[in-house]
């Protein structure tokens, strides 16, 4: 089961930290190595700091880089069976769409957990959670500037919509037990907000690093009494850390300091 999986990874690696991999053309190009070579250095770089890798989808797509993006997965399962992989896609659709976009993640990529999107309602979550050993990891309060436009909207309840979404989460949509959510670093008081309505749920945080997610505030409002129950997700501060022959070793060394600064905070609290 993926959030087994995740925890155990966590605990042993000491680590709340998820890398995405967000593969640009112009950045890369300009090292003087192929997509697929540049992956796995990043990988190796980074993995023993990782509970986590975090592809997204649409930055391989846009590369016409779909079996660069099969074959970093597989790397990862082969050579890193303990982390999982967070297939970032947040897909939203219903029926038997929904079904190939389970299938797509889960069966073609062998991904280990898939971001979606709720925007349709629970039928458009169903699909995804059938596949009962991955995880599906809802967007609840994202990271962005305007994600406040819909997801902050009160209901006739007087809750906010968000806090919905975490509560069919974790109650009608969790049967299976394999759901997750993601809450932005930028909103700590809304993760708060969450972290009391759904337990011990565990939460995929974007928005530390580039995005200027507040490190601090956001483990203290998130963290589960067992230190545990976050997924720290940085890309850019870490993947592009160095431009030079040695951005491997940047991107290993940025992943480190990462993590430790997550782990003194954790030790503090």
């Amino acid at each position: 089961m993926f959030i087994r999986q995740l925890e155990q990874r966590q605990q042993k690696a000491n680590s709340l930290l998820c890398v995405g991999l967000d593969p640009q053309a112009l950045k890369i190009s300009s090292l003087n190595i192929n997509l697929s070579d540049w992956l796995q250095a990043i990988v190796d770089a980074t993995a023993k700091h990782a509970c986590a890798f975090k592809p997204q989808i649409a930055h391989f797509s846009a590369l016409a880089a779909e079996q660069q993006l099969h074959d970093i997965i597989e790397y990862i399962h082969l050579n890193y069976p303990d982390i999982p992989v967070i297939l970032d896609s947040k897909r939203g659709d219903i029926g038997s769409t929904a079904e190939r976009y389970a299938e797509e993640a889960f069966v073609r990529y062998q991904a280990d957990a898939l971001t979606v999107n709720p925007y349709l309602g629970g039928d458009t979550i169903e699909p995804y959670c059938q596949y009962t050993d991955k995880g599906v990891v809802v967007l609840c309060k994202t990271s962005n500037r305007e994600s406040g436009q819909l997801q902050d909207l009160l209901l006739e309840s007087g809750q906010p919509l968000y806090l919905h979404v975490a509560q069919l989460a974790a109650g009608q949509w969790n049967k299976n037990n394999n759901v997750l959510l993601v809450v932005g670093a930028t909103y700590p008081e809304q993760l708060q907000a969450v972290r009391e309505q759904v337990g011990n749920m565990p939460l995929l945080i974007p928005g530390i690093g580039a995005q200027g997610g507040d490190l601090a505030a956001t483990l203290k409002a998130g963290l589960r009494n067992d230190g545990l129950g976050l997924i720290i997700s940085a890309s850019r501060s870490i993947i592009y850390a160095g431009d030079g022959a040695d951005f491997s070793q940047q991107a290993g060394d940025a992943g480190q300091q990462l993590k430790s600064a997550i782990n003194e905070i954790r030790e503090s609290l």
